[in-house]
């Protein structure tokens, strides 16, 4: 084995003692009823930190269930709005049963878990998850998106917000090309961004 990828297992082996700490410590605050919504924010959040850790090493391009990785990025981003005193988001999701994708399941989590908190910085209530064919819809019912944004909505440090860093997307476009897939960013007719996946 080659010393980087020996440098890579212990950095992850590393990781994933950090999140097992965390992990260990949400239990001990379980027990007191005070803390038990916020000990289960840190388990699913020391979770997510080991699926992305897990990723990192994996070499399985196997199909992967898209239900699932939608349930843990809206669980996700319900969670860092609740500790950010956020508003509150709701998520709807049609996606086929045959659904599946390319890839490992904590990259694409990455992918829904930043398109997701695009809206909420956007001031979106609700999103809605469509996924059929070889297509997935991420829509919402924020403000939209500029029409002189959208050109470069997806190039690094491009935001509409001065306090975010612009990586999101650009995240989110990396991730789905590194699967042989694209992206485009757009506006529903009624308003609201609008994310088409084509895989």
């Amino acid at each position: 084995m080659a010393v980087a990828d020996l440098t890579l297992e212990g950095l992850v082996h590393d990781l994933n003692n950090v999140f097992q700490t965390i992990a260990e410590s949400a239990e001990l605050l379980e027990e007191d009823p005070r803390w038990e919504k916020l000990a289960h924010t840190l388990q699913r959040s020391a979770g997510r930190g080991h699926r992305i850790a897990h990723s990192i090493l994996e070499t399985n391009r196997s199909a992967t269930e898209l239900a699932p990785i939608i349930e843990n990025a809206s669980q996700f981003c319900q969670d860092y709005l609740e500790c950010a005193n956020g508003p509150k988001m709701d998520f709807c999701s049609e996606i086929d049963a045959e659904f599946r994708l390319k890839g490992d399941a904590a990259g694409w989590e990455r992918v829904f878990v930043n398109l997701f908190l695009n809206s909420a910085q956007a001031g979106a209530k609700n999103v809605r998850i469509r996924a059929q064919g070889s297509e997935i819809v991420v829509s919402d019912d924020g403000p939209g998106i500029a029409v002189e944004l959208l050109p470069t909505i997806f190039n690094p440090r491009v935001s509409t917000k001065s306090i975010i860093s612009g990586l999101g997307l650009y995240v989110v476009q990396s991730i789905v090309e590194q699967n042989g897939g694209s992206v485009m960013a757009g506006n529903g007719m009624a308003g609201g961004a609008v994310f088409t996946l084509s895989l």
